[in-house]
């Protein structure tokens, strides 16, 4: 049975690859067992922006200076030394990454504004990295900012590191667009290999006994999956770049799902923080099983078959489908 696929001009052996997370990626010896229980590559954490404008020590002096009249201020920003590894030993992570596994090894780029990416993306391709996820994690406040100039900036930090570097170039997709189809044929035709669906954007909470301002981290429930599956099955067929299923994939009917809609990968985070890297096996099986189960041969057989352009009820990824929904419901007796 062939379970191979294409992203971002890459043959991978399979749809499975683990997402950009701290936990997953940071030790060498959690990408040597990512790959031995089967994932076809690793997209490793995030390099922050904000790493790459200042220097460790810098960043503290510059998040503590002004804050002793608002403590809860600090509660925003980890300690220097909570940061992963700063730029000069993110490449030698790159580097340790490739030596150790015969995998792709994608590197990831966090933040919000053109900074210093352009540069270092030069060296991260240097550095030996396969491709590189642009994580552009934008949550524009400024009221007088309007949607098309928020576009722009996606579009304009895409440009920039498309021209600086030979590798293939995956753009992580906020849902947060006006016209999410509209935006995706935008990034495709300024020249993004690849489209990961969906970013999730952490919300804050609040701690009652301090009243401070509190990060809170959910992992994503198998739910999650819905809003990804659907914008892949209405662009699939529609954009030329590689689509990337992330949020809400745990089990192999979560890749089943997402393959069928067009998916080229599906990648996998809070299932594997939950259960464990070796859960990976668990999903790969669980794929060959289905697979076998419905007399498929490979996965590109069922690959956008049930997108919107091959779907016999188009109109089931649209309104059509919100209408069918809230009729169904009963109230409970």
């Amino acid at each position: 049975m062939d379970l191979s696929t294409n992203y971002l001009g890459m043959q991978l052996k399979n749809p499975l690859v683990v997402s950009a997370c701290g936990p997953l990626s940071e030790d060498i010896d959690n990408i040597r067992r990512a790959e031995d229980a089967g994932a076809a590559a690793v997209v490793l954490y995030s390099l922050f922006e904000e790493q790459l404008r200042l220097e460790m020590h810098e960043l503290h002096h510059h998040l503590e200076h002004g804050t002793h009249s608002y403590a809860e201020a600090l509660t925003y920003f980890p300690e220097p030394s909570q940061f992963h590894l700063g730029p000069e030993g993110y490449l030698e992570h790159i580097r340790q990454a490739k030596a150790a596994v015969d995998i792709p090894i994608i590197a990831s780029l966090n933040g919000c504004s053109m900074g210093g990416w352009t540069e270092f993306a030069r060296r991260i391709e240097q550095a030996g990295a396969d491709a590189l996820e642009l994580n552009i994690y934008y949550i524009p406040t400024d009221m007088a900012l309007s949607g098309a100039e928020v576009e722009q900036t996606y579009l304009d930090i895409l440009k920039a590191v498309k021209s600086v570097v030979k590798i293939p170039v995956a753009v992580k997709l906020s849902a947060r667009f006006s016209n999410i189809a509209n935006m995706a044929k935008r990034l495709d035709a300024a020249g993004a290999d690849g489209l990961v669906l969906f970013n999730r954007f952490y919300q804050p909470d609040i701690d009652l006994e301090t009243l401070e301002v509190r990060p809170r981290v959910l992992l994503s429930t198998p739910h999650a999956m819905r809003l990804p599956l659907r914008w892949i099955a209405i662009l699939y067929g529609r954009v030329r770049a590689s689509l990337a299923a992330t949020s809400g994939i745990h089990t192999a009917a979560d890749v089943v799902k997402m393959l069928l809609v067009g998916a080229n990968v599906t990648m996998l985070c809070s299932a594997l923080l939950k259960h464990g890297i070796d859960h990976l096996r668990t999903v790969e099986q669980g794929l060959r099983q289905w697979l076998a189960d419905h007399e498929y041969e490979s996965v590109r057989q069922l690959q956008g078959s049930m997108s919107q352009i091959h779907c016999p009820d188009p109109s089931a990824y649209e309104r059509a489908q919100y209408m069918r929904a809230i009729t169904t419901y009963k109230v409970a007796t």
